[in-house]
Protein backbone atom coordinates (compact mmCIF):
# COMPACT_ATOMS: atom_id res chain seq x y z
CA UNK A 1 0.00 0.00 0.00
CA UNK A 2 1.64 3.22 -1.12
CA UNK A 3 1.29 6.09 1.33
CA UNK A 4 2.95 9.45 1.71
CA UNK A 5 3.17 12.05 4.46
CA UNK A 6 3.60 15.78 3.98
CA UNK A 7 3.93 18.67 6.35
CA UNK A 8 1.44 21.32 5.26
CA UNK A 9 3.38 24.22 6.75
CA UNK A 10 1.31 24.82 9.87
CA UNK A 11 2.68 21.88 11.84
CA UNK A 12 0.03 19.41 10.74
CA UNK A 13 0.92 16.33 8.75
CA UNK A 14 -1.28 15.17 5.90
CA UNK A 15 -1.25 11.56 4.79
CA UNK A 16 -2.39 10.10 1.48
CA UNK A 17 -2.28 6.89 -0.47
CA UNK A 18 -4.17 4.72 -2.90
CA UNK A 19 -6.43 1.88 -1.76
CA UNK A 20 -5.78 -0.03 -5.00
CA UNK A 21 -1.97 0.18 -4.93
CA UNK A 22 0.13 -2.93 -4.36
CA UNK A 23 -2.67 -5.41 -4.95
CA UNK A 24 -1.10 -8.80 -5.65
CA UNK A 25 -1.80 -10.37 -9.03
CA UNK A 26 -1.53 -13.91 -7.66
CA UNK A 27 -3.65 -15.35 -4.83
CA UNK A 28 -2.26 -14.74 -1.35
CA UNK A 29 -1.51 -17.47 1.15
CA UNK A 30 -3.23 -15.38 3.85
CA UNK A 31 -5.37 -12.26 3.86
CA UNK A 32 -3.42 -9.01 3.78
CA UNK A 33 -4.26 -6.43 6.47
CA UNK A 34 -2.93 -2.88 6.22
CA UNK A 35 -3.65 -0.16 8.78
CA UNK A 36 -4.32 3.15 7.04
CA UNK A 37 -4.92 5.19 10.19
CA UNK A 38 -5.17 4.50 13.90
CA UNK A 39 -5.85 6.64 16.94
CA UNK A 40 -7.53 6.13 20.29
CA UNK A 41 -10.89 4.47 19.67
CA UNK A 42 -10.51 4.29 15.87
CA UNK A 43 -8.71 2.12 13.31
CA UNK A 44 -9.11 2.19 9.52
CA UNK A 45 -7.70 -0.70 7.55
CA UNK A 46 -7.59 -2.17 4.08
CA UNK A 47 -8.09 -5.92 3.83
CA UNK A 48 -7.20 -7.88 0.69
CA UNK A 49 -8.72 -11.35 0.34
CA UNK A 50 -8.01 -13.82 -2.45
CA UNK A 51 -10.24 -16.78 -1.68
CA UNK A 52 -9.74 -16.82 2.10
CA UNK A 53 -12.57 -17.64 4.46
CA UNK A 54 -13.08 -18.00 8.20
CA UNK A 55 -12.86 -21.63 9.36
CA UNK A 56 -16.28 -23.15 10.13
CA UNK A 57 -15.54 -23.48 13.85
CA UNK A 58 -14.29 -19.89 14.30
CA UNK A 59 -16.07 -16.54 14.68
CA UNK A 60 -15.05 -12.92 14.60
CA UNK A 61 -16.28 -11.47 17.91
CA UNK A 62 -14.75 -8.03 18.23
CA UNK A 63 -14.87 -5.60 21.13
CA UNK A 64 -15.28 -2.69 18.68
CA UNK A 65 -18.00 -1.70 16.23
CA UNK A 66 -16.92 -2.44 12.67
CA UNK A 67 -18.18 -0.63 9.58
CA UNK A 68 -17.04 -2.42 6.43
CA UNK A 69 -17.48 -1.73 2.71
CA UNK A 70 -16.55 -4.00 -0.17
CA UNK A 71 -14.55 -2.05 -2.76
CA UNK A 72 -13.76 -4.78 -5.34
CA UNK A 73 -14.41 -8.48 -5.78
CA UNK A 74 -17.22 -10.32 -4.02
CA UNK A 75 -17.76 -12.01 -0.68
CA UNK A 76 -20.26 -13.84 1.48
CA UNK A 77 -20.61 -13.14 5.20
CA UNK A 78 -22.58 -15.15 7.76
CA UNK A 79 -23.90 -13.34 10.84
CA UNK A 80 -24.84 -15.50 13.83
CA UNK A 81 -28.60 -15.78 14.18
CA UNK A 82 -29.37 -15.07 10.52
CA UNK A 83 -30.82 -17.80 8.29
CA UNK A 84 -28.35 -17.44 5.43
CA UNK A 85 -25.17 -15.79 4.19
CA UNK A 86 -25.19 -12.20 3.00
CA UNK A 87 -23.74 -11.77 -0.49
CA UNK A 88 -21.64 -8.64 -0.89
CA UNK A 89 -20.75 -6.86 -4.12
CA UNK A 90 -18.68 -3.69 -4.63
CA UNK A 91 -20.30 -0.78 -2.82
CA UNK A 92 -22.15 -2.94 -0.27
CA UNK A 93 -21.47 -1.95 3.34
CA UNK A 94 -22.64 -2.97 6.76
CA UNK A 95 -22.20 -2.03 10.38
CA UNK A 96 -21.36 -4.89 12.71
CA UNK A 97 -21.89 -3.80 16.33
CA UNK A 98 -19.39 -4.89 18.95
CA UNK A 99 -19.66 -8.63 19.70
CA UNK A 100 -21.81 -9.34 16.64
CA UNK A 101 -20.43 -12.80 15.85
CA UNK A 102 -19.76 -13.27 12.15
CA UNK A 103 -17.55 -15.14 9.70
CA UNK A 104 -16.51 -14.76 6.09
CA UNK A 105 -17.73 -17.84 4.22
CA UNK A 106 -16.27 -17.02 0.78
CA UNK A 107 -14.23 -14.38 -1.03
CA UNK A 108 -13.58 -14.00 -4.73
CA UNK A 109 -10.03 -15.02 -5.59
CA UNK A 110 -9.43 -12.99 -8.77
CA UNK A 111 -9.65 -10.15 -9.05
CA UNK A 112 -8.86 -9.69 -5.38
CA UNK A 113 -11.59 -8.83 -2.91
CA UNK A 114 -10.72 -5.51 -1.26
CA UNK A 115 -12.44 -4.36 1.91
CA UNK A 116 -12.25 -1.06 3.77
CA UNK A 117 -12.92 -1.58 7.47
CA UNK A 118 -13.41 1.07 10.14
CA UNK A 119 -13.18 -0.14 13.74
CA UNK A 120 -14.47 2.24 16.40
CA UNK A 121 -15.21 2.22 20.10
CA UNK A 122 -18.68 0.77 20.63
CA UNK A 123 -21.64 3.08 20.77
CA UNK A 124 -23.17 3.54 24.21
Amino acid sequence: MVASMNNNGNGNRTESGNLFADIPEEPLREEQFGILHAQTGLKIERIVSTGQRTPDDEWYDQAEDEWVVLLTGAARLFIEGEAQDRSLQPGDWLLLPAHCRHRVTWTQQTPATIWLAVHASPRN
